[in-house]
């Protein structure tokens, strides 16, 4: 027999304005679990203010306090706690679904709106998607000559509900709330072997794109020299002594926005495991984190090799999880972002989300936005690019103007 829900996955909410919400999740574990609960919780606009997390290599115990990201977020704790069932093991597929109904696999949907552009458009849009749990893939959008957008959004619901008549009609009228008199058409429809797509990028502009460390004149053009400073203090050290069984990993970093997932990513694709974890709160604007580990046959990570790799892999992570460059593109202003994607291919969420967030806030709108994949010889990225509209008031060529762009958009990715 099976457990029920409320003893796998319980959400005790805060009781006062800005006090954390608990979130315990007790079920049986899987390497990466953490990762996986912790992309989830960053997936819903949500910041984890402190974590402890306990395994037997069967069973694992975890337990986030988490707030919301900005107050302007209205967080759907219910569609939270079927997505984080839906992870544990116990439950390989939305139990609380009509099975009958469900599709087998996870399906990709094409999302296409025709609309009158506007200021901030393409974030009001990516607002309610995020709101409806609609997990957004790949985007192109392009303006017309008469002001006019097509928006085409590849997407998968996380409720697994898009299939069905209500689900797309709840999608719809939400846009339309949202989109006024300024939605032309909206429809939904199903995509047959969806693949992500590469983003070709130019071979000076990859170079500065992906590079390990920024150059100079990259974080001066970037105004972010304080910022970059204080993140650069990162201290990961490895411990055997205290253990019999396991490798204590110690990390000191500044805190930012999906520190932890960022973390106990990197742990995943070294396909490392977690039996004991804690996330201690903000000091001074910093995070301690404490973890013990083991490799997958059960043992300390002894070699020094290996030791070194993961240090350096784990610094790396929390130092640049996100690049943010602008270029020029012939007589245009691209924007560029790029954050690592998982090895099991999934990419870092609400992205797009905070960058158009930010476009928003700075009073520019965007001409065209892509979302691709594209593949280095260490790893995967996925790249957002974004085509900027020229302002008179705002010149886009000037070296300020885009220190301020990039400086508002990395500071939304961050959580600054």
């Amino acid at each position: 027999m099976g457990l029920a829900s409320d003893e796998l996955v319980e959400i005790q909410l805060g009781k006062n304005a800005g006090e954390p919400s608990v979130v315990t999740v007790n079920c049986p574990d899987k390497t990466g679990l953490g990762c996986d609960l912790c992309r989830i919780i960053l997936e819903f606009g949500l910041c984890i203010t402190r974590g402890d997390v306990s395994t037997d290599g069967q069973w694992c115990f975890v337990v986030l306090w988490v707030v919301p990201c900005s107050p302007k977020i209205n967080i759907q704790w219910t569609s939270l706690k079927n997505r984080l069932l839906s992870e544990c093991p116990t439950f390989t597929i939305p139990f609380y679904l009509d099975l009958g109904s469900l599709p087998k696999i996870t399906q990709t949907y094409l999302l296409k709106l025709f609309s009158v552009n506007r200021k901030g458009l393409l974030h009001d849009i990516t607002h309610v998607l995020c709101e409806l749990d609609l997990c957004i893939h790949r985007v192109k959008v392009s303006t017309t000559p008469d002001g006019r957008v097509m928006d085409l959004f590849f997407i998968t619901d996380g409720m697994e509900q898009l299939h069905t008549r209500k689900r797309q009609d709840e999608t719809r009228q939400k846009l339309s709330s949202v989109l006024g008199g300024s939605s032309i058409t909206c429809e939904i429809e199903l995509v047959e072997d969806f693949q992500q797509g590469f983003s070709s990028l130019p071979p000076t502009v990859a170079e500065e794109l992906f590079s390990p460390e920024p150059s100079n004149s990259q974080v001066c053009s970037q105004a972010l020299s304080s910022d970059l400073a204080k993140m650069k203090k990162v201290n990961v050290t490895i411990d055997n002594s205290l253990s019999p069984c396991h490798t204590l990993l110690q990390i000191y970093c500044a805190d930012q926005k999906g520190l932890l997932y960022d973390i106990l990513r990197t742990l995943k694709d070294y396909n490392i495991q977690i039996s004991y974890g804690r996330f201690l709160s903000d000091t001074n604007g910093y995070r301690e984190i404490d973890l013990f580990i083991q490799q997958t046959d059960g043992k300390k990570i002894l070699d020094p090799e290996k030791q070194d790799a993961l240090c350096s892999k784990m610094k790396l992570e929390v130092i640049h999880p996100l690049k943010v460059i602008i270029v020029s593109r012939g007589p245009d202003t691209e924007l560029l972002v790029a954050n690592s994607v998982e090895l099991c291919g999934r990419g870092r969420p609400r992205v797009f989300f905070d960058v158009t967030l930010a476009l928003k806030m700075l009073d520019i709108c965007i001409f065209s936005a892509e979302i691709g994949k594209h593949r280095t010889a260490e790893r995967q990225w996925e790249v957002y690019r974004f085509l900027l509209e020229e302002r008179r008031d705002f010149p886009l060529s000037s070296r300020k103007v885009r220190s301020q762009i990039v400086d508002g958009v990395r500071r939304a990715l961050m959580g600054w």
